[in-house]
């Protein structure tokens, strides 16, 4: 009796045992299996980022030589003396970067919420509505995708000349917009194909108008593609070079794009690369703040229309 009572205290005291034979190997090969795919996971997510961050970084730092050590050959002294005078001399020469970055704020802004308001009823029109030669009409609007505005560009400025819009932000950003459009579109119309048709449905049934429809129902499931296509236009506008070179002729309304290029080909003197960077530094920067902050937005806004459109 003593002898059983000791084997059981013992075996109170050292818990049960571990499960042994083939389920207990079978759950070991199991666990490093996971473990190994989450070390894969994180290294391949990690050089990943690494392929996009490391030449921001590298232009960041590049930015912070001076103008001699940027053209000189690379060696330990070239990270020695990291300044910000680039930047100084860019922010306080005789041409005012600030305001450029300021007019390409402007025009960047009013691009993308036109075309976000305006993608949003024209998508809602054809994704829930059907008129006749609908199709036609929206084949009409991808029919743009493949008109590059260069192709364009006389009549275009033949026009806003017509409409006394060149040499104005308002103007810019309505070309901007024009040739936005199409994208928006179809990413709007695919994002409201995405919403169950019963919702819309309940709407009518409670009375509610079109618009009523749109903006108290319909607004927060399309987020993501309103935020898509403001996002694309925002791009676009902000980094675009050609339409700002061929309708802006006052130097106080130059977008920073048409300000960089004339400190790439040395318009102010000799072409310097020290200032080149820090305006690319700081040309990046926005667009940068815009996307972390859509991000979330902007994926699901890019996979909008996979299963219905």
């Amino acid at each position: 009796m003593a002898s059983v009572r000791s084997r059981r205290d013992q075996r109170a005291t050292t818990g049960p045992r571990p499960p042994s034979g083939p389920a207990a190997r079978g759950a070991s090969r199991s666990g490093r299996r996971g473990r190994g795919g989450l070390a894969a996971y994180l290294v391949a997510g990690v050089a990943i980022s690494a392929v996009f961050v490391v030449p921001l970084l590298w232009e960041m730092v590049r930015s912070l030589q001076p103008e001699s050590a940027i053209g000189a050959p690379l060696s330990g002294q070239s990270f020695s003396h990291l300044t910000i005078a680039n930047y100084q001399a860019l922010l306080t020469g005789q041409d005012d970067i600030i305001r450029n970055v300021v007019n390409s704020l402007i025009v960047a802004v009013l691009t993308a919420l036109l075309t976000a308001l305006v993608a949003t009823l024209a998508g809602y029109g054809f994704a829930l509505f059907k008129f006749r030669l609908s199709g036609l009409a929206f084949g009409l609007v991808l029919l743009a995708f493949m008109i590059p505005f260069q192709a364009v560009l006389t009549p275009l400025f033949l026009e806003l000349h017509f409409l006394h819009l060149l040499n104005s932000l308002i103007g810019l950003a309505l070309f901007y917009t024009t040739f936005n459009l199409p994208v928006g579109v179809y990413v709007m119309r695919n994002s409201f194909l995405q919403v169950p048709r019963e919702i819309v449905d309940a709407a009518r049934v409670d009375g509610a108008s079109v618009t009523r429809t749109l903006v108290s129902v319909l607004r927060p499931l399309v987020l993501p593609g309103i935020a898509t296509a403001a996002l694309f236009a925002f791009l676009f506008s902000w980094t675009e070079l050609i339409g700002a070179l061929s309708f802006m002729t006052n130097d106080s309304l130059f977008t920073l794009p048409v300000a960089l290029s004339n400190v790439e080909t040395g318009t102010y003197g000799a072409v310097n690369f020290g200032l080149l960077l820090a305006g690319a530094v700081i040309a990046m920067i926005p667009c940068i703040l815009v996307y972390v902050a859509l991000q979330r937005y902007y994926v699901r806004g890019l996979i909008s229309g996979a299963l219905k459109g």
